[in-house]
């Protein structure tokens, strides 16, 4: 009985690790795969699997079939490059066994970055961290519930075990057996620290490193001052710069595909609302003539 126990409260605490990775995970690919405007698109184009195939695969063909017309599908480069190591020969392709081979002069390969990689590794590597903070919360406030370790004979363990049930289902009067010795009751405190919220904090910061680094507005900022601009400005620098490597690959290609087919593509980052509300600037408890300084992040989730 006690195996079966412990072997389910494993894979009950495996369970939670995995959910609460795939939960972080699917936020911020969906974040990252919706952070682009693309203007002036074919209809036969579909850029949200353009961007999911940049997101996972690191690069995208644009091309035009001679029946379904524009395409943009993961491709499968072959070893002949350029003076500049772009893949001269590629083979476009899809789910549904679609192939169709392609060269420098009827296609044009989008990069999702300078580097040439996909986006996946380093989500999967932010949502990993965020999973464990959360999962060492979750087990943080859960000691200060029980912090406690109960002493009993193995023939009082029965009686004590229906003692912490009522204990530990929060009902407001606990009634022992008239059997039960005056001094039956022997606790010895585990006195669990609380850090949850340092653990929380450090959370946040993390949360919103993988922010700047997807290129959205965050601001790691808590001072019992107002912000000027320029403060703001110098917080964002960062996220900023990581907008240029994502962004400037996808503009490098509408411009070749533009010149190539004759199309005006166009890509741009989505408008953030910050940059329209003054990056989001809001002060809070003024009352004694130095308000808090609060910045909320691209989740609406005031720091």
């Amino acid at each position: 009985m006690g195996k079966n126990r412990r072997a389910r409260e494993f894979w009950e605490s495996s369970g939670n690790n995995s959910a609460t990775f795939i939960q972080y995970y699917n936020r911020l690919t969906e974040l990252s795969v919706s952070m682009f405007d693309w203007q002036n698109v074919p209809d036969t184009v579909d850029v949200r699997f353009l961007e999911l195939t940049l997101f996972g695969k690191g690069q995208a063909v644009f091309f035009k079939d001679e029946v379904l017309g524009y395409l943009c599908l993961p491709c499968a480069t072959s070893g002949f490059w350029n003076v500049y190591n772009i893949p001269t020969k590629r083979r476009a392709y899809a789910s549904n066994a679609y192939n169709k081979d392609l060269d420098e002069s009827d296609s044009v390969i989008i990069f999702n970055n300078m580097l040439h990689t996909p986006s996946r590794l380093d989500v999967q590597m932010f949502s990993r961290r965020l999973e464990e903070f959360d999962r060492i919360i979750d087990v943080n406030v859960r000691a200060q519930k029980t912090p406690v370790l109960i002493k009993c004979s193995e023939n009082e363990r029965l009686s004590m075990k229906q003692l912490y049930e009522q204990y530990d289902g929060n009902q407001p009067f606990i009634f022992g057996e008239s059997e039960l010795r005056n001094n039956a009751l022997q606790v010895l405190k585990t006195d669990a620290p609380y850090n949850a919220d340092a653990i929380y904090q450090l959370k946040t910061q993390y949360w919103n490193e993988a922010l700047t680094y997807l290129g959205i507005s965050n601001t790691n900022v808590n001072k019992k001052e107002r912000l000027i601009s320029d403060e703001v400005t110098r917080n964002l620098g960062g996220v900023i710069a990581s907008r240029y490597s994502r962004l400037e690959s996808r503009r490098t290609a509408a411009k070749q595909i533009n010149e190539m087919f004759g199309l005006n593509i166009q890509v741009d980052y989505r408008e953030d609302y910050r940059e329209v509300d003054q990056m989001g600037i809001l002060y809070e408890d003024d009352t004694q003539g130095g308000g808090t300084a609060e910045m909320s992040n691209s989740t609406g989730v005031s720091k």
